[in-house]
């Protein structure tokens, strides 16, 4: 029995490290959701195979006992906004390490606009200027909830929760208020 607090790795690497086409798509998903490292990528890999695998028990058991634990395993997906309203374990068999990445509290960020970039993202969340319903959170990696998605927002105590701050000015499309002029040399 080791150590309560000793940290564990979270994620498998790839069977097969150095395949062209494995790193090609893993750099394009890297960009588009601005994972800082591979090991982040991987993590996600690994809940989702774990996903997959408790789908594929429940799929094999049979009777009440498969019932009971089925409903508890899509309500709790229904609420990580992983699976619809009327999805089935056939349909949690077909999720794809995007649905997991889109639920990431960095990906939320950049997708509702409170962010200009994936990059610019993860910078405002690890300098604590976002909050989950006005609870600070400063993990880029945080899985939203699909309720608490709508409340993701600047946090109270950050000066971009100001909305003439320069940096949300630029962010609506609009010019950031110009310095005042440098004089002119006569």
């Amino acid at each position: 029995m080791g150590d309560p607090k000793k940290q564990r790795k979270k994620y498998a690497t790839p069977r097969h490290p150095w395949r062209r086409d494995q790193l090609d798509v893993e750099l394009r998903l890297m960009g588009e959701y601005g994972l800082r490292n591979k090991r982040e990528l991987w993590r996600y890999k690994t809940m989702l195979s774990e996903m997959r695998g408790i789908a594929r028990s429940l799929l094999a058991k049979s009777g009440t006992e498969r019932e009971k634990s089925e409903r508890e395993f899509l309500s709790r997906l229904k609420r990580m906004g992983l699976a619809g309203e009327t999805a089935s374990i056939d349909d949690t068999l077909d999720l794809d390490i995007r649905d997991l990445l889109e639920r990431r509290l960095q990906t939320v960020v950049f997708r509702g606009g409170l962010a200009g970039s994936p990059s610019q993202a993860r910078q405002l969340i690890s300098h604590g200027h976002i909050a989950i319903g006005g609870r600070v959170v400063s993990v880029s990696g945080y899985l939203v909830a699909k309720a608490d998605q709508e409340r993701v927002n600047y946090a109270g105590a950050s000066p971009l929760a100001k909305s003439e701050h320069p940096a949300r000015q630029s962010l609506k499309g609009q010019p950031a208020e110009p310095a005042s002029p440098a004089p002119s040399p006569q």
